[in-house]
């Protein structure tokens, strides 16, 4: 019997060995004359973008699967600097933010990875992945040369370094290739600067492959001679042989690094849907021609909190992004299969290598449906005003040190006259209010900068609640984005000043303590709280067709903005943040300030617009 149990130990130890030293190989991945090598044979990848915020981390393993069950080989995903650094020097890769967890499960699950620390992201993001502060740094110019930028960027790029270096394919781990830059050509043409890129990525232990990509006009500003050229937003087979052949010393591999199978939203526009069909000559064609692709995205998922981007050249409006990144993808919102991923995974089917067949498509995940949700407990937003800072006049988030949310500008004026109250630079969305009394709106997506407006007799009190809707996320307006009241107020012309800020970040819900006895609110914004306990979970849409506009949490998590201009009018309620029996719900809402009876459906309502 001893032995026996012997033996066993021994088996065991060996099995552990040998899986261990599995684990532990490293491969080599090299560029070929039209392949990509991986330990010296063809492979081509067939990648999909997922990116680790915009899904809950309890349920990155789930979504995984579902690319693996699609045809995918390969995870390609950006790196957030404004999430790892929040403020200056303080870093942060925990929870949702642990992004070499992310790349470990991926390998556990049999995926490679391509990762795209940049540091500039674009990809519908807050400030394109900017941390705010560096707007703080005086001459501070992003995607450049300048002294303090570099100094910023090599910290910050160190510390990514010392998480996902270690993890590239040629130390044991998954990470097949890096990018420098983002469609660096679309913004300059420095080869300079783009040198310093590739420097400072190798001073941070990236020393494997990496790479540049850029849309087709661009390919020439953006790539760095000896890094291969891969290419965003074309799939004619022979076009993008001729731009990468001719950026490239005459030679491949190919790599389409963004291939779209659909589009993003903003706010107040329909929503983006491309039909499958138009998209399976294409991609039968490219993987036919054995060019690698990256399908941007593979799984959009949700741009939580107060990280959407914006839109914004000259001659157009302004364009906040909407909180869903549904994307129209393969994969929706909540991670299921779609019509467009069942058509893409016979197309890949294929193409796949002799041998090799496809996990079955695992089923939808179940629904719920809440019928009511009260909200009992209510406080304006004047209940939880913190110290306010003073200041002649207006000071911009940037200045009060606050990243997101919303800055209340509080200031007194004298009454018994009517006239224009202009809100110089308002960036982005103002709710003024006169003694508690909501006035009127501005929206810098209208254009809107002024108010008419006539003041009662005596002292008043002058409220402008100001939310920044999304940083810009490309171009030129990068060097421009702060937020708040960025160049003073006027009202009949002349100057008003003498000022107290009120900063309402929002990024702790926790904190607020809805034991306060109400001041007359008047129909200021409000936060509402209420309970719903729940005998099964499962993912669900809360219904918002009814609220105005406004933020959501549940069990802590913020689930984004909700806004009654659509098209997106439910917010993704995951299972993985829901709890059999007792369910907090806390809203703010900024126009319909009466409103208190919420319900959930159980499917996304992302094409509705007001």
């Amino acid at each position: 019997m001893l032995n026996m149990k012997l033996k066993k130990l021994i088996l065991l130890t060996i099995i552990f060995l040998n899986v261990a030293n599995t684990f532990a190989q490293t491969h080599t991945f090299k560029l070929g004359d039209d392949a990509f090598l991986l330990d010296n044979k063809p492979f081509q990848m067939i990648s999909g973008e997922m990116h680790y915020p915009r899904v809950p981390r309890e349920a990155w393993r789930q979504r995984m699967k579902m690319a693996k069950a699609m045809g995918l080989n390969t995870i390609g995903t950006y790196v957030f600097w404004n999430l790892h650094e929040p403020q200056k020097g303080i870093f942060d890769f925990t929870g949702n933010n642990d992004v070499a967890e992310f790349v470990k499960i991926a390998k556990e699950e049999g995926l490679w990875v391509i990762l795209r620390p940049s540091p500039y992201v674009c990809a519908e993001w807050e400030f394109g992945g900017y941390p705010y502060w560096l707007e703080k740094e005086k001459g501070l110019i992003v995607r450049s040369k300048e002294a303090k930028y570099l100094e910023e960027y090599r910290k910050y790029i160190l510390q990514v370094g010392k998480q996902l270096a270690p993890l590239q394919v040629n130390h044991g781990g998954n990470i097949l290739m890096v990018q420098i830059e983002n469609e660096y050509g679309s913004y300059g043409s420095d080869k300079e600067y783009l040198e310093i890129n590739q420097r400072l990525f190798k001073e941070s232990g990236f020393d494997g492959l990496l790479y540049t990509c850029d849309p087709e006009p661009d390919i020439k500003n953006g790539h760095l001679p000896g890094l291969l050229p891969a290419i965003n937003g074309v799939d004619n087979v022979n076009k993008v042989k001729e731009l990468i052949n001719s950026n490239h010393d005459g030679k491949g591999p190919y790599y389409i690094a963004e291939w779209y199978p659909a589009w993003f939203d903003w706010w107040g526009t329909k929503h983006h849907t491309v039909p499958a069909e138009e998209y399976l000559p294409r991609l039968d064609a490219v993987l036919s021609a054995g060019i690698s692709i990256n399908m941007y995205m593979f799984h959009g998922g949700t741009t939580r909190g107060f990280m959407n981007g914006a839109n914004y050249k000259d001659g157009t409006p302004y364009e906040p992004q909407i909180s869903s990144y549904d994307y129209d993808a393969p994969l929706d919102e909540a991670g299921n299969a779609t019509e467009k991923y069942m058509k893409f995974r016979d197309i890949i089917k294929k193409h796949l290598p002799e041998g090799q067949t496809l996990p079955e498509v695992p089923s939808p995940k179940p629904t719920i449906v809440i019928p009511q949700i009260k909200l009992s407990q209510k406080l304006s937003i004047f209940n939880i005003l913190p110290a306010p800072v003073k200041n002649t006049t207006p000071l911009t988030f940037e200045d009060l040190n606050q990243a997101y949310g919303f800055v209340l500008y509080r200031t007194t004026v004298k009454g018994g006259r009517s006239g224009i109250l202009k809100l110089n630079g308002l960036r982005d969305y103002a709710v003024v209010l006169i003694n508690g009394k909501r006035a009127g709106i501005l929206d810098r997506r209208l254009n809107q900068d002024s108010l008419k407006i006539t003041l009662p007799k005596g002292d008043i009190r002058l409220d402008i609640v100001v939310e920044n809707l999304g940083r810009i996320n490309f171009g030129k307006y990068l060097l421009q984005n702060k937020k708040g009241i960025t160049q003073g107020v006027q009202f009949s012309g002349k100057e008003v000043n003498g000022w107290k800020m009120y900063s309402l970040p929002f990024n702790n819900i926790n904190n607020i303590k809805f034991n306060t006895t109400n001041i007359a609110g008047g129909s200021a914004p409000v936060i509402k709280k209420g309970l719903f306990n729940l005998k099964t979970i499962g993912d669900t849409y809360l219904d918002m067709r009814n609220w105005g506009k406004g933020v959501v949490w549940v069990n802590g998590h913020n689930l984004g903005r909700y806004w009654s201009v659509g098209p997106q009018q439910t917010l993704y309620l995951p299972v993985e943040w829901l709890k059999k029996g007792s369910n907090e719900i806390q809203i703010l809402e900024l126009i319909k300030t009466d409103k208190n009876i919420l319900k959930s459906i159980d499917k996304p309502i992302l094409n509705e617009l007001n």
